[in-house]
């Protein structure tokens, strides 16, 4: 199937003014991010009333798109996506373009307790199509596209607008709708920074806790050293060597050229092409300062240290939360993700309005759940951490549950 394939202003200038006229349009992209470290938008996918679009951005520029940032801003045009936060991320960063009446058609079916929320699986669930996934690890980036990726791109939000409306008819049937609402404008709220390296990094590398201060400074230096090729090759650096390779090298590092081809990850190709960069930082790391552990920044908002009463306190929430998930048909973790029972535990809040204070937590949410959460953190956890009366027996903690030592749990923040 053949869409309209549009490279020049003109050409985007002229679906602005068609589209000004619709209620609603679906909209999609694809970006590169898998095959460059630099990505880029490579393609825009709308769907409106009047057919199937796809833009070219590769054609024009990053001001390509700029005429369709009036139709995006307008709250009289609803934006229909699925999965909405890439998107939205690549449109803001990359074409300054902000999007106003959102509806995400993967967070609504969350919020309906769909069991699986792909946009395949929703296709298949709402039209007994099923979509072709063969494409989703393709190259965007290249041109001309092949008949398979516009095929592909146009599936993309050929269902989307007619999903929309049956989700937003289950939402309101649940008494849901206004749940989906919030969290559609906190996303359009959301505003992203722009991508900078994060020099240490390295240290949120799984395993990177586990390596002494010499595999910690040969790790650093083999972080640092993938980042400068990714860059001067324009990959992603998970394409030249893996953290899990990194880890390899910097825990047992090898002593001979010979030995490194015998490591995963590390090819005779990968060591014809950068074998010398990857042992001199090897050899860097080997020969420079060591590196004391040091706990990477913990985002704002991450959790905090809990005593012996917040753990009680959050042993009860997830109690809860297990029970009213199930009630809801909610998966746990869309209900009240962990980070958010923890926030809750920790604060210890005594009002709803205190509630309304922690970062995480929508007011949908504690409209709908404040009452009973307050009720569950506050109430008195002595059960669980007072000490067995004379002749009762010592309860067993759980497996996994023992306690950390003062060292221990200063390390984990």
């Amino acid at each position: 199937m053949s869409y309209p394939f549009l490279q020049t202003a003109e050409e985007v200038e002229e679906l602005a003014h068609k589209l000004s006229r619709e209620s609603e349009i679906a909209v999609d992209t694809e970006a590169d991010s898998f095959f460059h470290y630099f990505e880029k938008i490579c393609l825009v996918q709308i769907a409106a009333k009047s057919g199937i679009y796809l833009i070219d951005p590769l054609a024009m520029g990053e001001e390509g798109l700029r005429p369709l940032a009036k139709v995006f801003a307008d709250p009289g045009i609803c934006k229909v996506f699925h999965a909405a936060e890439y998107d939205l991320y690549v449109l803001q960063r990359h074409s300054g373009i902000q999007i106003s009446n959102l509806f995400d058609t993967m967070v609504s079916a969350q919020l309906l307790g769909y069991p699986s929320v792909g946009l395949a699986s929703l296709v298949e669930r709402h039209f007994d199509v099923k979509l072709s996934k063969d494409q989703q690890r393709t190259d965007w980036s290249r041109r001309p596209l092949r008949s398979a990726q516009i095929e592909y791109a146009g599936a993309d939000v050929k269902y989307l607008i007619e999903s929309k409306r049956r989700l937003e008819k289950e939402l309101k049937a649940r008494k849901r709708l206004h749940w989906a609402e919030e969290e559609f404008l906190a996303l359009e709220k959301r505003v992203w920074p722009k991508r900078t390296f994060d020099k240490d990094g390295y240290l949120k590398i799984k395993g990177a806790k586990q390596l002494s201060p010499r595999g910690l400074a040969i790790l650093r230096e083999l972080y640092l050293m993938r980042d400068r090729r990714a860059r001067a090759l324009d990959r992603p650096p998970f394409r030249l060597l893996g953290n899990g390779t990194l880890i390899d090298l910097a825990q047992n590092p090898p002593r001979s050229r010979h030995a490194y081809t015998t490591r995963k990850g590390v090819t005779e190709l990968v060591m014809r092409r950068m074998g010398q960069d990857i042992m001199d930082a090897v050899e860097s790391g080997v020969e420079g300062p060591e590196l004391a552990a040091v706990e990477p920044k913990r985002a704002r908002g991450g959790r905090k240290r809990l005593d012996r009463r917040g753990e009680g306190r959050l042993e009860q929430l997830k109690e809860w939360r297990a029970k009213r998930a199930s009630e809801l048909e909610l998966d746990p973790g869309v209900f009240c993700p962990n980070a958010t029972l923890e926030q809750i535990a920790c604060a210890n809040c005594a009002n709803v309005e205190e509630l309304r204070e922690l970062s995480l937590l929508k007011d949908w949410w504690i409209d709908s759940f404040g009452v009973e959460v307050l009720r569950i953190a506050t109430a008195d956890c002595a059960e669980q951490v007072r000490k067995p009366s004379p002749g009762e027996p010592l309860r067993k903690r759980p497996r996994g549950r023992r306690r950390r030592s003062a060292k221990g749990a200063q390390a984990k923040g």
